[in-house]
């Protein structure tokens, strides 16, 4: 064949050749095109058949509502009425044990028993725990600093992270109160970091407390929030099986009585991952060999990365402010950079860390276990004389139903005239017709005042 022709041929023969290889490669990289195509179509089906599923959910409420004008509306006129017959917003002066001395309007100079307190061991005015307060003042010469804790920090705040950390056998982070740790945390929930970088469905007890339900609207703006059936179990699972990430927001121990139901929570996050915060502000103290509280004192070993536990460093603990119990390196990072409350904002200040100090001493001690049982013994009496639905159990708060808030308000302040200041609870911390008195017998009360008051409520319903 002649030369010219011959490469003529192969020349053709070469075009030919790459053209099919870039009509292969074309083909295939449309193949792949559609796969593509299809596995994210495919997920935004599942997303959709996914949420579908929550919102059909049974006994799962996915509004969120923050109206204050209509609880303003609703509430205005019994707080007005309580507060008219002596019993909000009452100036006193603290005596001996329990004992305060009125100064209100109506009732100047008057000396009663007081069982609104929450100090349920008696702890707030314990010698060593007022000397460590007035100690650290002395020590430091200063009450406050006025900077954020990501600048400067006395002293003394890491002493007393350090001792609960090893009281409590977790990172923990001290605030000025328990309202200031949960604005921080409850964000970073919701920004997924804390959940292996998805945001999860972060579902509220309908009972959880104000300081955790207020948050609803500022959590809602970065994952998708639900409410569910105080400790309605099986509505938490039902959310849990749709194989989202899942974060359940409760109480330890809730402030009209009542607590969370460990166990199967535990079992709900061995099952399916799910991501516990629990506020423990009434179950810090009174609860486990060393104060740890309700929920803590129910968790072996370490907290570990799906629970966060946040309690008061006032109430059953007896000094001041909150705290949160952390379980990895990360967590505590993060909320020392990102939590609103702490780089926005300055510690407790240094009486109520001397004060903290001087509790974590006492908690480490058999003094603890002291309180704890005579806390015990108090409540049985109450309950053997004035029984109510919490009668039996070692929770702290025995609350009395009414009805209608004005009978509620009438019963708290024959209470009063009594000799007894006990809480009158109405709406919005109660359903509406189920106002009524909150009590809290405490490990600082007499047995005489415990059995006179347990008398006078039982006086109530006859």
């Amino acid at each position: 064949m002649n030369p010219s022709i011959r490469s003529n041929v192969a020349l053709r023969f070469t075009d030919a050749t790459n053209v099919v290889e870039i009509i292969r490669i074309f083909m295939l990289l449309f193949v792949v095109y559609l796969s593509i195509f299809a596995t994210i179509k495919r997920i935004q089906s599942l997303r959709v058949e996914t949420n579908m599923h929550v919102d059909s959910l049974a006994g799962v409420d996915k509004a969120v509502r923050r109206n204050t004008t209509t609880l303003i509306r609703s509430a205005d006129d019994s707080f007005r009425a309580a507060q008219m017959a002596g019993l909000l917003n009452v100036p006193a002066y603290p005596g001996e044990g329990r004992s305060v001395e009125l100064h209100s309007a109506t009732d100047p100079g008057r000396k009663i028993v007081d069982f609104v307190r929450c100090s349920y061991l008696g702890l707030d005015n314990h010698p060593l725990i007022v000397a460590g307060a007035i100690g650290a003042l002395e020590r430091y010469g200063n009450l406050h600093w006025s900077c954020a804790r990501t600048r400067l920090n006395f002293q003394i705040a890491c002493e007393l992270e350090e001792a609960l950390s090893a009281l409590f056998a977790a990172r923990v982070i001290v605030y000025s109160s328990v309202l200031a740790a949960n604005m921080g945390a409850l964000p970073l929930l919701a920004s997924g970091h804390l959940t292996d970088g998805e945001k999860p469905v972060v579902v509220f007890d309908r009972l959880a407390h104000a300081t955790l339900a207020f948050h609803k609207a500022t959590v809602a703006l970065e994952a998708e929030v639900l409410t569910i059936g105080h400790n309605d179990i099986e509505a938490l699972e039902r959310v849990c099986q749709t194989g989202k990430k899942v974060a359940y927001v409760c109480d330890g121990v809730y402030s009209m009585g009542g607590a969370a139901p460990m166990r199967k929570l535990q079992d709900l996050q061995n099952r399916y991952g799910l991501f516990l915060y629990i506020d423990d502000a009434h179950g810090i103290s009174i609860f486990g060999d060393r104060g740890e509280g309700f929920a803590r004192s129910q968790i072996s070993g370490p907290l570990g990365n799906r629970t966060i536990v946040a309690a008061s460093l006032g109430k059953g603990f007896g000094a001041s402010g909150g705290m949160l119990m952390l379980g990895t390196e990360r967590q505590e990072e993060l909320f020392r950079r990102f939590a609103i409350a702490h780089a926005f904002s300055a510690s407790p200040n240094v009486a109520a860390l001397g004060a903290a100090l001087a509790s974590a001493s006492l908690h480490d001690s058999l003094e603890l276990a002291s309180r704890q049982q005579d806390l015990g013994e108090k409540l049985a009496l109450f309950d053997a004389i004035a029984p109510t639905e919490h009668r039996g159990t070692r929770l702290p708060i025995r609350t009395i139903t009414i009805g209608e808030h004005i009978d509620a308000i009438a019963s708290a302040r024959m209470l009063l005239d009594m000799g007894f200041y006990t809480s009158v609870i109405f709406f919005p911390t109660v359903a509406r017709g189920k106002a009524g008195i909150r009590v809290c017998p405490t490990a600082g009360h007499t047995v005489e005042e415990v059995s006179a008051l347990a008398k006078a409520v039982s006086t109530l319903h006859t």
